[in-house]
């Protein structure tokens, strides 16, 4: 399943707002807010790589106060514990 590691700058103060509206959105598995360069990590998974370019580009950074983004897509297989 394509998921992909969205790190967000937002508006200062916008952060808590941010967040709600993230775990709101379908395809959002975990949103933290982090220290450092960034405000918020979010998880985002989809059923393809075309829907979660499309969330991510017409949910995620549509957010008002979403200042930037920046996108790491996880290769699949790579890290993954096997049982």
């Amino acid at each position: 399943m394509p998921t992909a590691y969205v790190l967000i700058n937002c508006d200062l103060g916008s952060e808590e707002e941010i967040i709600n509206q993230l775990k709101k959105l379908p395809g959002t598995v975990e949103v933290s807010g982090v220290y450092g360069v960034y405000d918020i990590i979010a998880k985002v998974k989809s059923d393809s790589m075309e829907n979660l370019r499309e969330a991510i580009t017409w949910q995620v950074r549509k957010i008002d106060k979403v200042r930037s983004t920046l996108t790491m897509i996880v290769i699949e297989g790579q890290g993954e514990n096997k049982k």
